[in-house]
């Protein structure tokens, strides 16, 4: 490893590590515009510059290899003034709009000017102006603030692989801009934002609403999909005013999706913000006593035939405490899967994302059956990009033949592909049985369908025959699309419904099996398939098509509003915390549960939530251990049975309206009407 000396220090390193990154192991900060960890290095700011022995000007930091025996300086007068040119410079053509700029108190360029840059100018002729361009809903353009970085080309072009932004002109008449004016066809366009480091990029939506020094901040994670990434709600008094990414690298890395950034508008409509009660055939506002008295009376009345059905986003301390409550009555009717996927659930194996999201940077053959990744897990999307990228890996795609940003061989549409894969000998197959980390990633479009469990059994004959489930490698991943669906498993929801799944309890509604149903944030089944004679019980923070066909509504609370556990595909143990209280009369969650199960003589025995998570340790190894991957052991999973020669369809077909609070969000709906309406041309696989 080279090691060289930075400012009188000798500071060793690794092989392809920049001056720049060296000087950052020493703690010393070195002032860029272009260069982000994440991209690729145009070194076209020059905002880096430092000296080294032997060079006969300055050099680019960001853009020098460390090499061994190199002597630089980081701070000498000659650096000093070099630096203040370059801003000097910077600043020719910006504009002096500071205090009315979305970017004030977070710009780079406003405190990298106050720290490195010279207390005036020199140009005094007109500034140029640039016509800003239309990036979409979501971000928002004043493009004479750009100071040509190109961060925003890289990341669209490496991270997001939609390269719709590009640089156009030359000297003064550069510009950056979208070549065709129309919104940004991309999931991870709001990451634009982020990486701009002036004002040229802000967020649309957020625009004028609030300055960063105005907000409380709290650290918690993202529940739209079953990836979890790390976020912080950035709140002001009772309203969340924005979301952006936290760096987590086995997670999400710094990004995050378009829908789990832009869908908090949705969080302040539509909510429920009382009990209700159905008296006469209508829903009648009541007081918390009355509603938890009518949910306890029909919960105990039904006894064995009381039924429980977890929501997306219900929470683990939730359920723990749901399941407990049924299982006091009598009753043992929990289920999760309200999509009605059907898998074994006995082995973790089978439902867990085995390889982990950061293993898939490991692999070097991966097989993608039944599932849209870019819609359904878009961070895990970028993560399979950015192996591609690297150079290391082959994908092939089983299933809907659609743009993932990354070429792959198309082998088929149906389960059939799946077949004529496991009898070859040669093509991917050989080259899916010869690697060394292979990956078989399954979407819900697999489990989906009446012959859910079969196909099950099949992907666990294939992965085992194809050294994808090994002693040393478990490469069988599960893309999940409920927030805590790993988490409802892990407590045994699902089990009593193994064979049937939700079909079979919406039956037993029908029959007389189940006579009381309480649905804890279940929004995505269909009020009709429920039995007339059903009584059903709401708990959730939205109104809709569920609360409507309630006979009793116990208002809960959002994510933002509640500090709980949320486990994600790959069964790692996350929490959210609470960054605003809920609306009105609404409650936790945990909390309700608690109330309703004190209405009789034996209220469940925890007071805190530190109890619940206490117990929820001892019962369960996935509570144990929190932010790590679940090793679950090696197991044969699945079912059997005949499969179907139907094609493979994925469970998401609107990205952006995905469950109750993206459905009430007026952004969401305005993204669906200008980009989905709008797709591009696709690129299709190598086959296609």
């Amino acid at each position: 490893m080279p090691k060289l000396t930075i400012n009188g220090t000798e500071v060793e390193v690794e092989k392809g590590t920049s001056v720049l990154q060296a000087c950052e192991q020493l703690g010393l900060e070195i002032p860029r515009f272009c260069f982000h960890d994440r991209l690729s290095v145009p070194a076209n700011c020059r905002m880096c510059l430092v000296e080294m022995v032997g060079a006969p000007k300055p050099i680019a930091s960001c853009a020098m290899s460390a090499a061994d025996g190199m002597q630089i300086t980081t701070n000498s007068d000659r650096i000093v003034n070099a630096r203040k040119g370059v801003m000097e410079m910077l600043l020719v053509n910006h504009p002096l709009d500071c205090p009315i700029c979305d970017q004030g108190g977070e710009c780079d360029l406003q405190d990298q000017a106050v720290g490195y840059g010279y207390d005036r100018g020199r140009y005094n002729e007109q500034k140029r102006a640039v016509t800003d361009k239309y990036l979409g809903p979501l971000v928002k353009t004043v493009m004479t603030r750009c100071i040509h970085c190109t961060r925003c080309v890289r990341f669209s072009d490496e991270i997001a692989g939609v390269p719709e932004m590009g640089e156009i002109g030359r000297g003064e008449h550069t510009e950056i801009g979208n070549y065709i004016e129309n919104a940004i066809h991309s999931e991870l366009s709001g990451n634009l934002v982020d990486v701009c480091p002036v004002g040229a990029l802000t967020s649309k939506p957020y625009a004028f609403h609030a300055r960063p020094w105005e907000l409380r901040k709290t650290q918690s994670i993202d529940v739209l999909d079953a990836v979890g990434a790390n976020i912080r709600v950035d709140a002001r008094g009772g309203e969340v005013m924005r979301i952006l990414p936290r760096l987590h690298e086995g997670v999400n890395e710094e990004w995050l999706g378009d829908r789990s950034r832009y869908a908090l508008d949705g969080l302040t409509r539509n909510r429920l913000d009382r009990p209700y009660v159905r008296q006469n055939g209508k829903l009648v506002a009541a007081d918390w006593n009355s509603a938890l008295a009518a949910a306890h009376n029909a919960l105990v009345q039904a006894g064995v035939k009381a039924a429980a059905v977890a929501g997306d986003q219900a929470d683990s301390e939730t359920l723990f405490l749901v399941k407990e409550f049924l299982a006091s009555i009598g009753s043992t009717a929990v289920e999760c899967r309200q999509d009605g996927a059907l898998f074994d659930v006995s082995q973790p194996t089978g439902w867990l994302f085995n390889p982990t999201i950061a293993g898939i940077e490991k692999a070097d053959v991966v097989l993608i059956v039944a599932s849209n990744p870019r819609w359904e897990a878009t961070l895990l999307n970028a993560r399979i990009r950015k192996a591609w990228m690297n150079g290391h890996v082959e994908i092939a795609v089983i299933g809907p033949k659609l743009d993932l940003t990354y070429p792959y061989e198309y082998l088929g549409e149906g389960p059939e592909a799946l077949d004529t894969l496991m009898r070859a000998r040669s093509g991917f197959a050989k080259k899916l049985k010869s690697a060394q980390r292979p990956m078989i990633l399954v979407g819900m479009g697999a489990f989906c369908r009446a012959d859910g469990l079969a196909l099950h059994g099949k992907l666990s004959d294939f992965s085992y025959q194809s050294n994808v489930i090994r002693d040393d490698w478990n490469g069988f991943g599960v893309i999940h699309t409920a927030a805590n669906r790993v988490g409802a498993l892990a407590l045994g929801y699902g089990q009593h419904f193994a064979d049937d799944g939700i079909a079979g309890l919406l039956a037993q509604t029908r029959n007389g099996g189940i006579k009381t149903l309480y649905l804890v944030e279940a929004d995505e089944i269909n009020p009709d398939q429920i039995g007339k004679d059903c009584f059903v019980i709401y708990q959730g923070h939205h109104g809709g098509k569920m609360a409507a066909r309630a006979d009793v509504i116990l208002p809960g609370s959002a994510y933002t509003e509640k500090t709980a556990f949320y486990v994600n595909l790959e069964g790692r143990v996350q929490s959210t915390r609470q960054a605003v209280f809920p609306p009105g009369e609404a409650r936790e969650d945990w909390k309700i549960v608690r109330a309703l199960s004190g209405i009789g003589n034996q209220p469940l025995p925890y007071d805190q939530l530190v109890q619940i998570r206490r117990k929820l340790a001892e019962i369960n190894p996935f509570f144990a251990r929190i932010d790590a991957p679940y090793a679950a052991p090696a197991a044969k999973f699945g079912g059997e049975g005949s499969v179907s020669s139907d094609s493979f369809v994925s469970p998401i077909t609107n990205y952006y309206q995905s469950c109750a609070i993206t459905r009430s969000s007026p952004t969401m709906a305005q993204c669906v009407e200008e980009i989905l309406t709008t797709t591009p041309t696709k690129r299709t696989g190598t086959n296609g």
